[in-house]
């Protein structure tokens, strides 16, 4: 993956890995048909869906655009208006909207995660790279548009004041940041992944494997990023994808979309709360504590949405040993559709008198054999 230098690593299919050259615009590998991409089955967002598919959710996708000629976008999912930008030459901000909200469609088994949600596309970087001072913009510009999930699908080299600003005053208005840990050069970090506050996803392929480069305690949660599935820009109008695509921004729009499901269900949350969410619920590494490279664990889409916690609930590493930490029970899996209340409490009572006049069977027939005569008691 070379993302300092604003290229989307695309392995093909002989395996040799591709890169769009300088001044051309990206174009889909075709309309994906195959099984369900690894990555999608990991997460398993379907699961959720009878729970919530993110409706009300605002997910800002800060990179190089969204093309919203690709069809696998709901007619308005993309919000227009100043600082949104609908066209995406690159294609990375593209392929990470897709993975955050592409709706199911007959043509294709590739889905998004919370397709219930609104998309947010400023472009504030192309293929050369991205400055701090750009993005630091295009993080307020989030902000002024209510986002409620902040996914920066291209991080920068370098940090600065004003994007170490930018990132507090989307933290203070309850936004969740999340941020891919892809930085290329061993000891090197990106930003704002390692700013305080922002969740740094890593990437893992489909053995569960760290993939990236990037490496540090800064680092949160890991999540898909190798050899996955998404929309393509170069669409024209219709329903488009690129694969197998390796970026470590796809693992971070995995997370932001399982984050605006999170915020869907959970709405009294403030953005804080749902990354410690995220973190808690994931699946631990080998060492059970925090690995470096993979945070504290693989993403868990369903216990981060269905678990019972506590909205205080302290982040993993700050309790003082393992024993000290909230017990993570996921709901019991739902059914196709939501649970109908009225249904299963009339369901519940039949059992109930079922039982009672089994009991008041056994009891009639008890009494008959005794010539009704009170039962003995002996003490």
């Amino acid at each position: 993956m070379l993302a300092a230098a604003g290229l989307v690593a695309v392995t093909g299919v002989s395996g040799a890995p591709l890169a769009f050259a300088q001044g051309q615009c990206a174009n889909p590998s075709g309309t994906y048909a195959g099984e369900v991409p690894w990555g999608q089955r990991l997460v398993d967002p379907a699961r959720l869906w009878p729970l919530t598919r993110g409706d009300g959710q605002l997910v800002a996708v800060l990179g190089t655009g969204v093309d919203g000629q690709n069809t696998q976008f709901a007619p308005g999912q993309l919000e227009g208006g100043a600082g949104t930008e609908r066209t995406d030459c690159d294609g990375r901000g593209t392929i990470a909207a897709g993975i955050v909200g592409a709706q199911p469609d007959p043509s294709t088994t590739f889905a998004g995660v919370a397709p219930g949600a609104h998309l947010l596309p400023i472009r504030y970087t192309s293929a050369d790279g991205g400055d701090p001072g750009a993005l630091a913009e295009a993080i307020d510009t989030a902000v002024d548009r209510h986002a409620g999930v902040i996914l920066v699908a291209v991080p920068v080299a370098f940090d600065s004041p004003a994007l170490s600003s930018a990132v507090s005053r989307a933290r203070s208005e309850g936004a969740v940041v999340v941020s891919a840990a892809s930085a290329t050069q061993q000891g090197a970090r990106t930003y704002p992944t390692a700013t305080s506050g922002v969740l740094a996803v890593s990437s893992v392929n489909a053995a569960g494997e760290p993939v990236q480069t990037e490496a540090g305690d800064h680092v949160g949660v890991a999540a898909p990023g190798a050899e996955l599935v998404s929309t393509s820009a170069g669409a024209g109008g219709a329903v488009a994808h690129r694969w197998p695509v390796t970026d470590p921004g796809l693992a971070a729009a995995y997370v932001a979309g399982v984050a605006a499901l999170v915020r869907a269900y959970h709405p009294e949350l403030t953005g804080d709360q749902v990354v410690t969410r995220l973190t808690l619920t994931a699946h631990r590494p080998p060492s059970g504590g925090h690995d470096p490279r993979l945070g504290w664990g693989v993403l868990d889409a369903y216990a981060a949405v269905s678990s019972t916690l506590p909205a205080d609930v302290a982040p993993p590493g700050s309790v003082p040993s393992p024993s000290s930490a909230p017990a993570v029970v996921p709901a019991a899996a739902p059914t196709s559709r939501p649970p109908d209340v009225a249904a299963g409490t009339i369901a519940l009572a039949g059992v109930a008198l079922a039982a009672a006049a089994g009991v008041a069977v056994a009891a009639v027939r008890r009494a008959r054999r005794r010539g009704w005569r009170p039962t003995r008691f002996t003490p």
